[in-house]
């Protein structure tokens, strides 16, 4: 990754610490200090034992928790432009009777102004890295190097649009892959194996292959499309992305939820990585994800929001508190116990999106990539446990500082890097026409 040459030496003195070990534990450090020099962690240690002078700028985390920014692994974020307007319907209508007549009327610069609004929200609520798959990628690009984030790219691709888009998105890896300071890595994102056949699959993995990224795609979101592939074809979605060579690059699969037991040993072989987004499952009701399934295989899991239509925010500990609840509702309560889940919010999305040696800890040689949360709400007291806290009771809003890459993009509540009244009035005054929706001009058509 690339340097960050323009941070400023921050230290942020007597907060906690949220602590991962290795083998998955997590630990709080009291009244410790976090020393940021460039765009990575330098020191971690009991607070005043390091010179403050060496500081350009100190941050009182004085009854607050430092804690590594959370990471998005799955969403649409330009899609808030869309946010309320496919309420109370299935999921085949959803996608054909409002999702993608709605993005029929989808321009550039659409994308551009959704992105930064998608930003401000995930900045304000503790969000740090976004692993996005949408269309017209350039301006979400540009978007994210100027709001300062981190971000893992895919433009979205359907078999529909032929060798052409493979040949579209290759440009926008090459010109973006790595930039910003090293803040944005590009993807090969075909959308699923139902809008995308089998020889579209492997030319998307043969060219991601070639330019040795990632591939972010949906599949098995649900146990009737599995169903579905197997009478079709006779062999699931995950087989089908096994077959087609997308699983032997590193792959991201959007959701899983109809993942069977040959699946999960399928995804553990080829060391892929699941995006769970658990409300998008219950307000759709699309079931609940194999997550215990999973972990105990050893598939990497992470968090993710999907977009804001099925959603209807970007809150990131929306998503760990419901794969934590639905998961235990599935199994027992003893399910999904608490370092679990903060392991699944930090290494486990920092591993799923790629990034497993530079983001999901706060430690010395680690991004600096960190956010400070208030611990002092009345929804949080008294403070008996700290991570029970963080994920059953913390809200978006006790979300203070957030830093990435070293740099301070929101200090006390006030966004630094975003003019957040200035995308508003750019998103609202396209709400009219974004908001015609004609079945006829659908952009696909969803049939698992």
């Amino acid at each position: 990754m690339k340097k960050n040459e323009t941070a400023m030496t921050v230290l942020i003195s007597g907060g906690s610490v949220l602590q991962h070990l290795p083998g998955g534990k997590v630990n709080v450090l009291e009244n410790h200090d976090v020393l940021v020099q460039g765009d990575s962690i330098s020191a971690v240690e009991p607070a005043g034992t390091m010179d403050r002078n060496i500081a350009k700028k100190i941050i009182d985390a004085r009854g607050r928790l430092v804690m590594p920014g959370l990471i998005n692994c799955h969403s649409h974020v330009p899609m808030v432009i869309f946010r309320g307007l496919a309420e109370d319907v299935s999921l085949d209508k959803w996608f054909n009777e409002y999702m993608w007549p709605l993005e029929s009327n989808l321009q550039e610069e659409d994308v551009y102004w959704g992105m930064l609004l998608g930003l401000a929200e995930m900045i304000e609520a503790g969000v740090t890295t976004v692993a996005d798959h949408y269309f017209f990628m350039d301006q979400a690009a540009e978007a994210v190097k100027s709001a300062g984030t981190r971000a893992a790219l895919g433009w979205a691709m359907f078999g529909s649009q032929g060798p052409a888009i493979i040949d579209r998105t290759s440009e926008f890896i090459t010109k973006w892959n790595g930039a910003a300071e090293g803040r944005i890595t590009a993807w090969m994102a075909p959308h699923a194996p139902y809008t995308c056949d089998d020889v579209f699959l492997r030319a998307a993995a043969a060219r991601a292959k070639e330019l040795k990224v990632g591939i972010h795609i949906h599949a098995a979101e649900t146990k009737g499309q599995t169903e579905a592939s197997v009478k079709a074809r006779g062999i699931t979605p995950i087989r089908v992305l096994e077959e087609t060579g997308i699983l032997d690059s590193r792959a991201l699969i959007a959701h899983a939820v109809g993942a069977t037991e040959q699946d999960i040993e399928i995804l553990r072989m080829h060391s892929s990585a699941v995006a769970h987004c658990p409300k998008t499952y219950l307000k759709l009701a699309m079931g609940t994800a194999p997550v215990v399934d999973f972990l105990k295989a050893d598939v990497t899991v992470g968090l993710g929001t999907d977009g804001a239509v099925s959603n209807n925010t970007l809150d990131v500990w929306e998503s760990m508190r419901l794969m934590a609840m639905t998961q235990k509702q599935a199994h027992e309560p003893e399910a999904m116990p608490m370092d679990q889940v903060l392991s699944v919010a930090g290494p486990g999305s920092a591993e799923a999106v790629g990034l497993k040696n530079g983001i999901g800890r706060i430690e010395p040689g680690m991004l600096a990539d960190l956010i400070v949360v208030d611990l002092d709400g009345t929804h949080l007291q008294p403070m008996h446990s700290v991570k029970a806290s963080l994920i059953y009771s913390v809200r978006a809003s006790d979300v203070r500082t957030v830093v990435v890459n070293g740099n301070l993009l929101m200090e006390d509540r006030r966004l630094l890097t975003i003019d957040k009244q200035e995308v508003v009035k750019q998103v609202r005054q396209s709400m009219k026409r974004l908001s015609q929706r004609v079945p006829a001009s659908r952009i696909q058509v969803y049939k698992p």
